[in-house]
């Protein structure tokens, strides 16, 4: 059985980050991450939860980054992080979403933006 898939919506802005997205919430999903992969596709997404600070340690191409609060307000962002560079940490942050680069400059997403999160419970 395939894991279920979440939505996020930016309310603020009106616009759909992820269509197709996984959670990472236990020791195992949240240390494979990404690591694996060749990209992410338009409207894919992951998100760890908690989590406060990523790497992009052995990972492959860029991501965007949002840090979001347990309001599920963006608290922190990063646009095309590269490979083999470390993320920001970000002590308001309760999870981060994990987003193919160029999602947030398409989205207009913006610090204290609004999101709503389909198919997950925090």
């Amino acid at each position: 059985m395939a894991p279920p898939t979440v939505r996020v919506e930016n309310l603020t802005r009106g616009q759909t980050l992820v269509t197709r997205g996984q959670v990472a919430d236990n020791h195992w999903t949240r240390l494979k991450g990404l690591l694996g992969r060749s990209g992410l596709a338009p409207g894919e997404g992951l998100l760890i939860v908690p989590c406060n600070a990523i790497h992009m340690f052995f990972m492959r191409f860029p991501i965007d980054v949002l840090y979001v609060d347990r309001a599920l307000k963006v608290v922190g962002l990063h646009h095309a992080l590269k490979p083999w560079r470390v993320g920001q940490f970000n002590r308001r942050a309760h999870f981060v979403i994990e987003l193919p680069a160029g999602t947030l400059a398409a989205t207009g997403t913006q610090l204290g933006d609004q999101l709503a999160v389909h198919g997950y419970t925090f």
